[in-house]
């Protein structure tokens, strides 16, 4: 189990406005009722944020709810401070509200990856993260009280990538590549604002082959016909929404600007953006970057259809999994143990080592010291004999002179 940094969030019952939009139930949602069951008691939901340090994960959260979700980690200290031989694993938990909407909200961040020299198999410790979460939950189904589960299994993962405009990394490709069997994989082009429009348009296609050519499925809208014989069906969605969906599958990888500053721009309006000598990059205009679709899908239209997908997929995938391979009550089997307790594996293994070396030492002397004085004694013992047999021989002779 990878080593958990938990923090607790300055944001609770934060009033947010106009992000989660509570409405009716919208028609690609499959059960109005359960929609409505949701909307009431609210909602608990996890994002992942992962990829390289310094791409903006931390700015982006924040603009993404409109506040300090999370806060900023000091970058002085990175260079000062011991370098991360593992990936930690970081949770932070807020509470947000608006007009009677709430949402519990765990973001998981993953310090650390991606920035040593060495970075073979560093997603392993979000990998476990992952199934250690589905583990957790389905030993929690198997007990007789399910009413105080606690669900920490993570419902998107936002995977941040470094805007090279080139192609993607190795490590890029096969971090992709494990995590997008686990949850749902949103991969997201970092600091949009330092490539051209051209650039990034090049960049997605770039991505997009990539993704195809290795086989790893991102998380996508399903888009479904209205029953024409029904409008007002749930199965299906309005030609609007499809619209929308398509838009949103097609803006895919995401290319995002993060910002909580408010800027001027040349005409007039303050907006959220950075402000640059050719002018302002703002985060919430769609010609600049993805920002407001990327919102759109997590916290407007498809949080649930992210909750339950989680649901009906991965869990199901990884209990399926798990129910074919293990007997009842049997312990997961894990590739790579925590490694925070690995390094105090080695410490004790190289200390109990140490140890034994100098009982060997000590066992050694001590027994180069019995041979010493065994020595000694069988010398001494042969002189005693050499002593007795000449007395004896003495006595012999007097013996034999007596006669």
């Amino acid at each position: 189990m990878p080593k958990l940094a938990f923090s607790t969030s300055p944001t609770k019952g934060t009033q947010i406005p106009t992000l989660f939009q509570v409405q009716p139930a919208p028609a690609n949602h499959p059960s109005p009722r359960r929609y409505k069951i949701v909307a009431k008691r609210g909602a608990t939901f996890t994002i992942m944020l992962a990829g390289e340090s310094g791409l903006g994960k931390t700015t982006f959260i924040n603009t993404l709810f409109s506040t300090t979700v999370k806060s900023y980690t000091d970058s002085s200290a990175r260079h000062t401070g011991s370098i991360r031989k593992t990936v930690e694993i970081g949770i932070t938990k807020a509470e947000l509200e608006e007009k009677g909407f709430k949402v519990r909200l765990n973001i998981i961040d993953t310090p650390g990856f991606g920035d040593n020299v060495n970075n073979k198999e560093s997603w392993q410790p979000i990998v476990e993260f992952l199934d250690d979460q589905h583990e957790s939950y389905l030993r929690q189904e198997q007990q007789p009280n399910r009413r105080s589960i606690h669900d920490m299994r993570v419902h998107a993962c936002l995977y941040f990538i470094r805007p090279t405009g080139h192609s993607l990394k190795p490590i890029d490709i096969e971090a992709m590549k494990q995590l997008s069997t686990r949850v749902n994989l949103i991969p997201v082009i970092a600091k949009a604002d330092t490539l051209s429009p051209q650039e990034i348009s090049d960049f997605k296609h770039r991505i997009r082959q990539v993704l195809e050519a290795q086989g790893i499925e991102i998380y996508k809208p399903t888009i479904e016909d209205q029953d024409p014989f029904d409008p007002q069906s749930a199965k299906g969605v309005t030609p609007s929404e499809a619209e929308q969906m398509r838009a949103l599958i097609e803006a895919m990888p995401f290319s995002v600007i993060g910002s909580e500053k408010d800027v001027e721009t040349p005409d007039g309006r303050v907006v959220k953006g950075r402000q640059y000598l050719w002018g302002v990059a703002e985060v919430e205009n769609e010609e600049h970057c993805d920002f407001k679709k990327l919102r759109l899908l997590l916290i407007r239209s498809h949080m649930l259809d992210l909750i339950q997908s989680t649901e009906d997929v991965h869990y199901e995938n990884y209990r399926a999994k798990q129910m074919e391979t293990r007997k009842f009550g049997e312990a997961r089997s894990r590739k790579f143990d925590n490694p925070k307790f690995k390094e105090e594996e080695d410490n004790l293994r190289k200390m109990f080592t140490e140890q034994v070396r100098v009982e060997e030492q000590r066992f050694r002397q001590w027994e180069q010291n019995l041979i010493s004085e065994r020595d000694r004694l069988n010398k001494d013992l042969e002189t005693t004999h050499a002593v007795i047999r000449q007395l004896e021989a003495e006595v012999e002779n007097l013996s034999l002179k007596r006669r």
